[in-house]
């Protein structure tokens, strides 16, 4: 246990290379190569060097660097400039910096509010067929 109470600040460096999933608490800096999941309830920051294939689940997240897969965040998602994501957000607030590429769908609810239900659309108006001749179809 820390003796001062604040969650650790793990950092992984350029040169770490991880095939598998990644879990942890507290704080973690990553700035190297991840295929595979990585699941916490702490703080996920990726640094510009970082390439993640797979999807994250954290309390927040950083984004530097590239990933490929999806990001959901129970708190923050803050994506900085330069960064590169493929695959889906969800979160409770979400910040986007100029210069981001972005492919994906994205869910922002930090209400928690529950989707109403889609209203019907009009049906159009039948026309009627014209009287004498059947209709050639």
């Amino acid at each position: 246990m820390n003796p001062t109470n604040n969650p650790a600040k793990n950092i992984l460096t350029s040169e770490v290379e991880i095939k598998g999933n990644l879990k942890f608490t507290g704080e973690l800096q990553f700035e190297g190569k991840l295929d595979g999941e990585i699941q916490t309830d702490g703080v996920l920051t990726l640094g510009d060097s970082a390439i993640i294939n797979g999807n994250i689940s954290a309390q927040s997240i950083v984004v530097r660097g590239k990933v490929t897969g999806n990001l959901n965040a129970k708190d923050k998602i803050e994506i900085k400039a330069k960064a590169e994501i493929f695959g889906d957000i969800r979160g409770t607030k979400l910040i986007i910096e100029e210069g981001v590429t972005y492919v994906g769908k994205t869910e922002v609810n930090p209400n928690k509010v529950a989707p109403s239900a889609p209203a019907r659309p009009a049906e159009p108006p039948k026309t009627p067929e014209p009287a004498g001749k059947p209709a050639i179809r």
